[in-house]
């Protein structure tokens, strides 16, 4: 008999190892990247004193207007430079990384990439 893959279990499997070594600090606040099929949201956490710092998402009306499709590696783009706006708005310039157990490639590197290139280090 062949067992069925779960993938949102060895999804959220792999989120637990990354969270049991990243957290976020007031000074260094972790970067949440949450993936869809139809869009990809972001927040900036400060863990120690549980909040959300800044967010931001293709939900978003501007977001929405901006974009031809939100489940796209542009839509992906468009959230990390947002991102990287409002955290700088903050006085954040330094984040951890948490890709939610999901792999760094496509949307979630593409995220990344342009948080980066818009200021963000990590």
């Amino acid at each position: 008999m062949f067992n069925k893959v779960n993938r949102k279990e060895q999804r959220k499997a792999r989120h637990f190892h990354i969270r049991k070594a990243i957290t976020g600090t007031v000074e260094r606040p972790r970067l949440v990247v949450f993936r869809s099929l139809q869009h990809i949201s972001v927040q900036v956490i400060d863990d120690v004193n549980g909040k959300t710092l800044v967010a931001a998402s293709t939900c978003e009306k501007d977001a929405r207007k901006a974009l031809k499709h939100t489940d796209s590696i542009e839509g992906a783009k468009y959230v990390g430079k947002v991102i990287a706006e409002r955290a700088k708005g903050k006085n954040i310039a330094t984040i951890a990384f948490d890709r939610g157990g999901n792999g760094y490639t496509g949307r979630i590197k593409a995220l990344a990439e342009a948080a980066r290139e818009a200021g963000l280090n990590f």
